[in-house]
């Protein structure tokens, strides 16, 4: 069966126009791309949630906001961690210099003198949620490849089928004849764009779906994250202030 579809299609392309051909070489360059955007966005996804169940399971087991930071000095290599990293150094900068000092010396903890206001909690909360807003675009990043590629690959074989009609007709009109074994290869091969973005689209639809899921779970880790991070600093730092 899968032997006599891909003669079918070897067979219409030849058959087809300049136009026809055309498009199928576009077709198959926009999935080309689209497999290599798939490829790559898996592999980002599988890595962001491998490093966000870690960093999650580690920064829990800590006893204060800080520790995972002063520890261990993480890097922005996962959405998490980034969050996590970009929110501590605003909120060290916003401590006293020798509160400062004697947390990194690990002398003290978040309760022992380290006050903030809530005009300063406030300003670690805006660096936290636009650090998440960052992240969850990064997340995103490349989706955008795949959902046009799943789009447009129907579209022009839409196109190729209803030029190739057309010629198809102007052919018959020539003629002057309308006899069905003079017309049938040239809709035959007319078909063959349409077939092929149909082909690309459909996987790429499934694939898409399936990585959208992958987002919305990882950029719900990210937002609850954000939250519980934002009740801890308030918990463990803000003081009496005005």
């Amino acid at each position: 069966m899968t032997y006599l579809l891909a003669n079918s299609l070897i067979d219409g392309f030849l058959k087809s126009n300049g136009i026809g051909q055309g498009i199928v070489v576009l077709q198959l360059i926009c999935s080309v791309v689209m497999v290599a955007a798939i490829i790559g966005k898996g592999l980002e996804l599988s890595f962001i949630s491998r490093t966000t169940r870690r960093f999650q399971r580690d920064f829990t087991s800590g006893r204060d906001v800080l520790e995972y930071y002063l520890n261990r000095r993480p890097s922005a290599t996962s959405g998490l961690e980034g969050i996590y990293k970009e929110t501590c150094e605003r909120l060290l900068k916003l401590l006293s210099p020798d509160v400062r000092t004697l947390l990194v010396g690990r002398e003290t903890n978040g309760d022992g003198g380290a006050a903030l206001t809530a005009r300063e909690i406030e300003l670690v909360r805006g660096t936290c949620e636009h650090v998440l807003d960052e992240e969850e675009i990064r997340v995103e990043h490349g989706m955008g490849v795949i959902a046009t590629v799943v789009a447009l690959s129907p579209m022009l074989g839409l196109l190729g089928t209803v030029w190739g009609v057309l010629d198809a007709f102007a052919e018959m009109g020539s003629a002057g004849s309308a006899n069905l074994a003079t017309i049938a290869p040239s809709i035959s091969a007319a078909l063959v764009t349409t077939v092929t973005g149909l082909i690309i689209a459909i996987p790429g639809v499934i694939a898409f779906n399936q990585m959208n899921a992958t987002i919305r779970t990882v950029t719900s880790d990210m937002e609850g994250f954000a939250d519980e991070l934002i009740g801890r600093v308030a918990c463990e730092f803000q003081g009496k202030g005005a």
